[in-house]
């Protein structure tokens, strides 16, 4: 082993934050929130162990920032001005975090007026003019200033990335920066830092800023040849702005001769005591690092110097990872003590348990998925572990002549349940409660208040599983993930295929098992996720934007919307018509008849029989014909690909909405019920299934043939209300983009204003262009794709895309502002703080990475507007009454739309109520400066409202 002293210095303060974010609440005995003290020690755990299977250090302190303020705020005092005080409970933790580091006999270092990282800048550069080789354990890119090569007795100064298990030396720096550690202090005055409010130079982004750099060598060289360069908006920032980078450029500068709070020399490493380490771990609770801790064998070695304890990887199984946290002290989950209540005395007796609970587990079971036209089979409910009861209604089998178990009467079980399930001073919580609420509503149950263990889930972890690649939000997935428990399946109770029975057949030992079940986990689920809520940010989406808009989706549901069956008859004639003549005209353009479904055979006509360039063959042997393929074909003027691809479509229209939409008319309604998933898209968007109204066509003619099938009742009209270019309005604020907020304002057309911005003149050709960019821009999406949406080369989209944050240079810093939050905290954020996680942001894996990424730039924007239209909902029926307008029924969500159907002499009426809630639908929460434009059309049929 070499004699060379190394010094670990850990950035404390990230380490915090890093902690509070990525895990899940805790509290200790005392009540006190120890989540991030709990993430802390466990990861301050973590880089003991990794650092002794290295060479591990000789030297080691933690660095932590004193307070909020330091020497900068004299220098300028709008730095980190518009940083959010610490979470409420995150700053109990503080203190505690201090003495976790204490614990591990490890020195703790802070002082008042200097920040994290100037200390570590001073003690590096002592430790380096000493010899010592030091390593920095951060990923904060100030501290890449700081890194050097070593030599002439000048020790070598790294850094390690724990989050990526990486090494930066000057590679990598240049890598990141094109610079030399020497000169990114100059590449980060020019950006500037929105997090810090260093002010950079206004529209300069990384690559700028690195190119400018590159060019002139530093600073105030690229300053000072500002006058010589071409009239360009560049030119101007840099002189005007110049003083604003002389002053940034002060502020990215790490102190790296401060006094030293405490010598080199006490910070070797002489082990743990396990002593100071277990009471502290045994005061905060924290039982399975304890256990660690004594799976260690008493203190450690010499050579395990920093090492609390061995790894064990019994103990390990059970530390929280992720967003999964430590199991409270329930028992097992146990369904033989189920209670199967089947008479009217038991019922009343849970009745009157639920009512002094105040908060109750409930889930129906039913004869079919469909909740507007299920009949109710039984009701399930939980006050704790495995303190739950099914309650049977509907049991023995649909033969009148079957036997039936005993069971209370419907009507007697519905109104004993009713004041239960409608009193306010009880919880009811579901896992998907939507479908009971409209189960149950049939019955004439009006179900309130309610919590949502699913929404809860998806509040919390939208696109985040304990296997790193996003995870559903269904009970049994919920209850594996974060109970350890594998729930009964439907198919063990009832069976598959033709041996499968009703479960209103299923004998009622088993049916108590299965339904208790459902009410037991949920209930557990709930008292495991809903903690979790304040502690993560996550209460304040679920409470203004997801609960609510709960029971409004599934009124919604329960209204349907009526079509046209005989309009609908006809289209899909019309349809099978057209098909059938396309199918013929492809098969004399291949030759032959061949079977144009089949992917196989398609190919083999293309490629092999036709000869097209570019078909690739899968791992099956056969060729792609997927939609790009067949859309580059016929870009390539390929006549065979177009009538192929107006096949499928047609095809697919006709199976999904012509034929589908008469099977789905309900025949008790006679509408179409659609079913709303509010944790169906990651970014927070409603998703619409059985059927799906959201995915017909808008702008074809084939589309617009089957929207007008959609049709009022007598004596009314539909009424469509759709914000008119959210997501840009959204992107204009958010990136704060001056040209477009004043485009907005003065109701100019967004796209022929950016048409004028790119490409000096509007005509049909620039303002397509430009709308084809608006857009694109926003989905992250790159030069080759961009390239293939207008038909150009690569290097053209990207000079395009050049040009694009040019004129636009708020939208570049919006990304790269996005994506360096995103790749440090895991997880995008809407203005309604509803989180997107993205797990696979910094990935390997190219592919993997880049389609991180590109969600990552729209989710803030679309989960916005998601957010957006999702309180104008839960605002509307309200507002409705208020104006006297009860007849006025909302029926759809689709996209950016809301679908109305009311009395036509209330359309003057409704009209300007509907637009003033969409307009206004994102205060007070956010003030937008760019107005939320509202369109509103009606008619005769879904068609003729737009």
């Amino acid at each position: 082993m070499s004699d060379t002293q190394h010094l670990y210095l850990v950035d404390g303060s990230s380490y915090i934050f890093r902690a509070y974010h990525r895990l899940p609440p805790l509290t200790d005995p005392e009540g006190t929130p120890v989540g991030a003290v709990y993430g802390y020690t466990t990861m301050l755990w973590k880089l003991a162990e990794d650092l002794d299977k290295a060479e591990g250090p000789t030297h080691l302190a933690v660095i932590l920032d004193k307070d909020s303020k330091s020497f900068r705020n004299e220098i300028y005092d709008q730095y980190k001005a518009n940083r959010p005080p610490a979470p409420e409970d995150l700053v109990p933790q503080f203190p505690l975090i201090r003495d976790a580091t204490r614990a591990f006999s490890l020195p703790c270092i802070e002082e008042a007026g200097l920040e994290a990282d100037d200390l570590i800048a001073s003690y590096a550069r002592a430790a380096a003019k000493q010899g010592w080789d030091v390593t920095i354990v951060s990923s904060d890119k100030d501290l890449m200033q700081l890194v050097s090569k070593g030599g002439d007795g000048v020790g070598e100064i790294d850094m390690l990335d724990t989050m990526k298990n990486q090494r930066i030396s000057i590679p990598e720096v240049e890598e990141k920066f094109g610079v030399g550690p020497e000169l990114v202090g100059d590449v980060l005055a020019l950006m500037g830092d929105s997090v810090d409010n260093i002010p950079g130079i206004f529209g300069i982004g990384p690559k700028t800023a690195t190119k400018l750099i590159q060019e002139h060598g530093s600073l105030t060289a690229a300053l000072d040849a500002a006058e010589g360069m071409k009239a360009s908006k560049l030119k101007e920032r840099l002189i005007e702005h110049r003083a604003d980078a002389e002053i940034s450029r002060v502020l990215v500068t790490l102190k790296e001769d401060a006094t030293l709070p405490q010598p080199l020399e006490e910070f070797k490493l002489d082990g743990v005591p396990p002593e100071p380490l277990a009471a502290f771990l045994e005061k905060h609770g924290f039982t399975s690092l304890l256990r660690r801790l004594d799976a260690g064998a008493g203190s450690p070695s010499k050579t395990n110097d920093l090492n609390p304890a061995k790894q064990d990887n019994k103990s390990e199984a059970h530390a929280p990872t992720g967003n999964r946290q430590e199991l409270p002290e329930w028992p097992d989950v146990d369904r033989d003590a189920y209670e199967c209540v089947q008479s009217m005395e038991r019922l009343e007796h849970w009745v009157a348990r639920a009512m002094a609970a105040r908060v109750v587990a409930v889930d129906t079971e039913t004869s079919s998925l469909d909740a507007i036209s299920a009949d109710l089979v039984g009701v399930s409910l939980a006050l704790g572990p495995n303190d739950a009861c099914y309650i049977p209604l509907a049991h023995g089998g649909s033969d009148m002549f079957a036997e039936k178990p005993d069971q209370v009467p419907l009507e007697d079980a519905v109104a004993a349940l009713k004041p239960l399930l409608e009193s306010d001073a009880v919880l009811k919580v579901g896992q998907n409660i939507k479908y009971d609420l409209n189960v149950l509503a049939r019955h004439g149950i009006h179900v309130a208040p309610i919590d949502d263990t699913m929404v809860i889930s998806f509040a919390l972890d939208a696109g985040r599983g304990t296997d790193g690649i996003g995870g559903g939000h269904g009970m049994d997935e919920l209850a594996e993930r974060h109970l350890g428990h594998t729930c009964l399946s439907f198919k063990e109770v009832c069976g598959t295929g033709k041996k499968a029975i009703p479960f209103g057949e299923v004998p009622l030992d088993k049916a108590t098992q299965y339904a208790a079940e459902d009410a037991d986990v949920t209930w557990r689920l709930w008292k495991m996720l809903k903690p979790r809520l304040p502690v993560e940010g996550g209460t304040r989406i679920y409470e203004r934007a997801d609960r609510p808009l709960i029971p409004v989706v599934a009124g919604m549901e329960r209204e349907g919307i009526k079509v046209d069956r005989a309009a609908l008859s006809r289209l899909s004639e019309e349809f099978a018509t057209r098909t059938s003549a396309i199918e013929g005209e492809i098969h004399a353009i291949a030759g032959e008849e061949f079977t144009i479904g089949s992917p196989k055979q398609l190919g083999d006509i293309l490629f092999d029989k036709l000869g097209y360039k570019g078909g690739r063959k899968g791992k099956s042997g056969q060729y792609s014909t997927d939609q790009a393929i067949l859309e580059r074909l016929a870009g390539e003027g390929a006549p065979i690909a177009n009538k192929v691809l107006e096949y499928r479509q047609l095809s697919k229209l006709k199976s999904t909405y012509t034929d589908a939409l008469q099977d789905a008319i309900n025949a008790r309604t006679g509408r179409v019920h659609t079913s709303y998933s509010l944790v169906g898209a990651q970014t927070g968007r409603l998703s619409s299934t059985d059927p799906n109204l959201q995915n017909i066509p808008i702008r074809t003619e084939i589309g617009r043939e089957i929207r007008k099938a959609f049709v009022p009742e007598d004596g009314n009209v539909l009424l469509a209300a759709d914000y008119s270019q959210i997501e840009l309005r959204l992107a204009a604020y958010m990136a704060d983009v001056p040209q477009l907020k004043e485009a907005f304002a003065n109701g100019e057309d967004i796209h022929a204003r950016t048409a004028q911005e790119m490409f000096g003149s509007v005509d049909r050709d620039t303002r397509a262009r430009a709308k084809t960019v608006n857009f694109a821009i926003l989905y992250g999406i790159s030069r080759w794709g961009l390239g293939g949406r207008l038909g150009i080369e690569a290097d053209e989209a990207q000079a395009i895309i050049d040009t694009y944050f040019q004129r636009f240079p708020g939208i570049q810093n919006y990304i790269h502002e996005t994506l360096e939050n995103v790749r440090e905290r895991g997880y995008s954020e809407t203005l309604f703080g509803r989180k997107t996680w993205f797990p696979r942001i910094n990935s390997k894996n190219q592919a993997e990475r880049q389609g991180s990424e590109r969600a990552a730039i729209n989710a803030p924007i679309q989960g916005t507007s998601a957010d957006i239209i999702k309180r104008a909902m839960t605002r509307m029926l309200p507002a409705l009454a208020e104006a006297g307008l009860p007849r006025v029924r909302m029926l759809l969500q689709v996209h950016d739309e809301l679908v109305f159907e009311l009395p036509t002499s209330d359309v003057d009426a409704a009209s300007p109520v509907i637009e003033r809630v969409m307009a206004e639908a994102a205060q007070p929460a956010v003030m937008l400066d760019v107005p939320l434009g509202v369109e509103i059309g009606t008619g005769t049929s879904w068609d003729a409202a737009h």
